[in-house]
């Protein structure tokens, strides 16, 4: 038989049974939309963190306290270092380190930044070294400048503030000169950032940075994090002697027995990157088990019906097969009426999942992306469903007796 009558007998009997069709259509709709969600909103994410929250150079890592925590007993010996200290990072940027390019420390807190009658109550505030907009590639865009050394030395009361800070703080005005209050204490703003987001955790649109001194001076408090950002000498291919020089001096400043754990933590691009996978994977691959849970009752549904079916059509079969179908002509038929059901699912979850994604883009800011390879995976996946919930039924219609099947009612 022509497969475009194949295809014409298939409509007309899905048409025939609107209700039990969408029903059926269901389980893989509820299945292929959360997919689809899932899917495009982790890409999008993906994206969005590899180009934006990873913010580290190739050839930089940060000291800190804690690094990268896999396990409770990692975590408990984390917990009993003590903090990184300026006393330490002064030994360290005086030179001793030869495989370190470039090197800088940041301490942030929140606080209450105000200018006028307007004010922010939790304000991210970082007090960092000149050197840290280098290393983190920070950027006015030509809206003023960074502070230099000689500011930061004499803790002079300057700031460089974000993005968003200025259109709060400042809707229609030049911020550039003007004085700003940071918990009580007045800052000159000589810079603002360009808009770029977040990097490394923080929304760097919402920062007010101020050179460390005067932030020590004024802020700092003992157990307060305390942060090194260090750039390798000798670009990606230094990166590992950098870590390693840096590691044994801290070792030895520190004390720490070649038996005991390193003192302190070091994070690096390809440590966030794989910790990111990491966490990506487990998440798409649990949300994904929830949606192929749907995916599966919706096969189950649609054999089902296509029995129910089979077993209403007995005699319809019977007349086909006696006008000279053939097994195989009616195990095809069958086979494409629950893969048009699925397909049909597949498509309305598609542009269900899509539609949800896109939205949740829209309305919180959260990245999505909707790829040709995504659309394609949700509609072969339903329509694989389909083949093999209809097998069953399609190989029972293709194995009736035609005499059986001319006597059923």
């Amino acid at each position: 038989m022509p497969f475009h009558e194949l295809l014409r007998v298939a409509l007309r009997a899905i048409r025939a049974h609107k209700l039990r069709s969408f029903l059926t259509l269901l389980g893989i709709i509820i299945g292929v939309t959360t997919i689809v969600g899932v899917v495009g909103i982790i890409t999008g994410l993906n994206r969005y963190v590899q180009e934006k929250v990873i913010v580290l150079a190739p050839d930089m890592y940060i000291v800190t306290r804690f690094g990268i925590l896999r396990s409770r007993e990692e975590f408990l010996q984390a917990v009993k270092r003590p903090q990184l200290t300026w006393e330490e990072y002064q030994r360290i940027s005086s030179g001793v380190l030869t495989r370190a390019a470039l090197t800088a420390t940041r301490s942030f807190k929140t606080l209450p930044v105000s200018y006028g009658s307007r004010r922010l109550a939790d304000t991210f505030v970082v007090g960092s070294t000149a050197n840290f907009p280098r290393i983190l590639n920070l950027d006015t865009g030509g809206n003023g400048r960074f502070f230099t050394e000689g500011e930061d030395e004499s803790a002079q009361n300057v700031a460089v503030i974000g993005a968003d800070i200025k259109a709060e703080l400042f809707p229609n005005q030049d911020p550039l000169g003007r004085m700003i209050l940071v918990r009580g204490q007045p800052f000159r703003v000589i810079g603002h950032m360009v808009k770029e987001g977040k990097g490394l955790g923080i929304n760097r649109d919402q920062l007010v940075v101020i050179p460390f001194q005067v932030y020590r001076k004024n802020f700092f408090a003992p157990n307060d994090p305390l942060d090194y950002f260090i750039k390798a000498r000798g670009g990606v291919e230094g990166l590992s002697e950098s870590i390693d020089e840096t590691r044994a001096f801290l070792r030895a400043m520190r004390h720490t027995s070649w038996r005991d754990p390193d003192p302190v933590g070091f994070l690096t691009q390809d440590q966030l990157q794989e910790l990111w996978r990491q966490i990506s994977t487990a998440t798409f691959v649990l949300l994904t088990l929830i949606a192929s849970v749907s995916l599966g009752v919706g096969g189950i549904v649609i054999m089902n019906i296509m029995l129910v079916s089979v077993a209403e059509r007995t005699q319809e079969i019977g007349v086909r097969m006696a006008l000279g179908a053939r097994k195989r002509d009616i195990q095809r038929q069958f086979l494409l009426e629950a893969a048009l059901l699925s397909m049909g699912g597949g498509v309305v979850g598609v542009l269900l999942g899509g539609a949800a994604a896109l939205t949740v883009k829209a309305v919180t800011g959260f990245p999505a992306q909707i790829t040709l390879g995504i659309i394609l995976m949700g509609v072969g996946l339903s329509t694989v469903v389909g083949l093999l919930a209809g097998f069953l039924p399609a190989r029972r219609a293709a194995n009736l007796p035609v005499i059986d099947a001319l006597r059923a009612e």
